[in-house]
């Protein structure tokens, strides 16, 4: 279930309230029980665990094969800088 923000209008009160979507809309304040208790908008709270997900496999190998083509651009410039004897 997700976790919805609301803010009273009227005196302030802000609750973090986990709710269904197919729950009806809330609209009276816990506090002062106007019908001023609004539902903000936020950054969504949870996280995807286990594998398979961007976070946990996909995100630290793009850092790992750019590290990889900068050692190898760095050892073919040492190679071809390198001046052979003759």
């Amino acid at each position: 279930m997700p976790i919805f923000d609301f803010t009273c209008e009227a005196c302030g009160c802000s609750k973090e309230l986990l709710r269904k979507i197919s729950d009806p809309i809330l609209m009276a304040c816990p506090e002062c029980k106007k019908e001023t208790f609004k539902k903000q908008v936020s950054a969504p709270s949870f996280q995807l665990t286990g594998s398979g997900w961007y976070v946990t496999d996909f995100k630290n190998k793009a850092k790992e094969s750019s590290a990889k083509a900068d050692t190898k651009t760095e050892i073919k410039k040492d190679a071809s800088a390198s001046p052979t004897s003759s």
